[in-house]
């Protein structure tokens, strides 16, 4: 069997909500077009340029931010450093003027209303996500390249592969058997094992300078969205929440920097309900953020990026004398989790419904939390079994195409069955699972498979139309 490499920085993205294979794909997709566009002919020659959206990009793309996503990728930004305060500007200005700065080098007569097109009845057979770019230049020559968001920003060229980047890594990975084969052989952890692998990418100071920016963002992103009000874009009216469940938990008191929060919230107790209370606070920041076409990180998916945040600021809250080398090693650990799934079933909602985002995201801050805890290896793939057995079938159903209802309180929950999966796993002898970690990434691919694509991220079964948008204000 032929070992897929996957970084951990493949799987955390920095990149803007709401949605990884909804808009960081696209966004990705519009960046590589324009790459290979200036590789064929100059942008100088660009007569005329049509994008067509297919599938679930075309169904719940609006809601997602396709259309906003590749404006902004053919304008040649970037979405890890695209300044969000200037996002509503940028894309007003291209549709009232009715023009593209194309890679911001070339002013292109562009009409999104005409010249992006939403197909909503076509589908391509390889993936849900399809997304086509198709030019004109002034000599009557025509490029096309058609380009699939395959989930947690991961996007493939047509005619590409889906492996990732070819580097030979000392510990070849596919499924949980073969992490537990190189654990025991070694006798090192999930982390250990994973940073040697990253070792075979980069210098080992590299990578834990880019975990901590990782980190970093979700910290900023957190500490954003617990202070931050207001209602939620879009048409639902949802409301943000977290703002107002931060003031409560702290009876009102205010804090400027986000050290100071977070001792606050230390100095409130080890009650069960309060615990509860944050750790949903802290996942309902995250989404409400990633909601707003904030800076989030995908964990594995904008969809699913409270989760890990949230059980990562459970464990340094709550736990005593949590270091940087911790939180590097939760996240190094998480990432593998995610790319066990991702190479044996898959991290696309569109591809296998919530489970492969809340699901997979919950199992990784399982097994994550559980080795950071103490437990051993095959405690810490217990955890992430019983998260994700626990999430098996779930539908993704976005209301009004949004990632906001359901979307937003699947984080809590995914973050509440994340830890007490690690609990379950750090009071149980690994000898008393009865379902292995790959079992039941089998059975989710499965599922997906099985599941009717109307419950696939499309906004066409489920909650999303069996709650009419007129009384679906939050």
């Amino acid at each position: 069997m032929a070992h897929e490499a996957i970084s951990v920085f493949d799987i955390f993205k920095i990149g803007i909500g709401p949605s990884s294979s909804h808009t960081l794909g696209p966004w990705r997709a519009a960046q590589r077009f324009l790459q290979s566009l200036e590789q064929q002919t100059s942008l100088e020659d660009v007569k005329e340029l049509k994008v067509l959206l297919y599938g679930s990009l075309a169904k719940t793309g609006k809601g997602h931010g396709t259309d906003v996503a590749v404006l902004l990728g053919l304008s040649g930004y970037d979405p890890v450093t695209f300044a969000v305060e200037s996002l509503q500007q940028k894309i007003a200005d291209i549709s009232d003027n009715k023009q593209l700065h194309l890679g911001g080098k070339r002013t292109l007569a562009f009409d999104p209303s005409v010249d992006l097109q939403f197909l909503m009845t076509e589908s391509l057979p390889f993936h849900p996500n399809a997304l086509s770019f198709l030019v004109t230049t002034n000599k009557g020559e025509q490029f096309a390249e058609t380009y699939y968001s395959i989930g947690g920003g991961f996007v493939v060229k047509e005619g590409e592969t889906q492996s990732g980047v070819q580097v030979s890594i000392p510990f070849p990975i596919n499924t949980a058997e073969d992490l537990l084969h190189w654990c025991r052989k070694t006798g090192l952890l999930i982390n250990e094992v994973v940073l040697e692998n990253e070792n075979a990418w980069r210098p080992e100071q590299a990578t834990r300078e880019g975990v901590l920016k990782i980190w970093e963002v979700m910290k900023e992103c957190t500490y954003r969205g617990c202070h931050t009000s207001g209602i939620l874009p879009g048409g639902l009216n949802v409301k943000r929440r977290a703002v107002d469940l931060n003031k409560r938990l702290l009876k009102n008191k205010t804090y400027s920097t986000y050290t100071e929060w977070l001792e606050a919230i230390r100095s409130g107790g080890q009650h069960f309900q309060y615990i509860l209370d944050w750790v949903s606070c802290f996942a309902l920041a995250v989404n409400e953020e990633n909601a707003s076409f904030s800076r989030v990180v995908t964990a594995p998916t904008n969809g699913a990026a409270g989760v890990i945040p949230a059980v990562l600021h459970y464990y340094m809250v709550f736990f005593p004398d949590v270091t940087e080398d911790k939180i590097i090693q939760f996240l190094l650990t998480a990432s593998e989790v995610g790319s066990i799934f991702k190479k044996g079933a898959t991290i696309s909602a569109a591809m296998g419904g919530c489970q492969a985002e809340i699901g997979v995201s919950s199992a990784m801050a399982a097994a994550a939390l559980t080795e950071a805890l103490g437990g051993s290896q095959r405690q810490a793939l217990m955890a992430a079994e019983i998260a994700m057995e626990h999430h098996l079938g779930m539908t993704c159903d976005p209301i009004g195409g949004l990632v906001q209802v359901p979307c937003i309180e699947r984080n809590t929950m995914g973050a509440i069955k994340a830890i007490t999966a690690s609990q379950l796993a750090l009071q149980s002898t690994p000898d008393f699972a009865k379902v292995s970690l790959d079992v039941v990434v089998e059975t989710m691919w499965e599922t997906a498979q099985d599941m009717n694509s109307k419950y696939k991220e499309t906004a066409e079964g489920g909650l999303a139309i069996n709650i009419p948008l007129s009384l679906s204000e939050c």
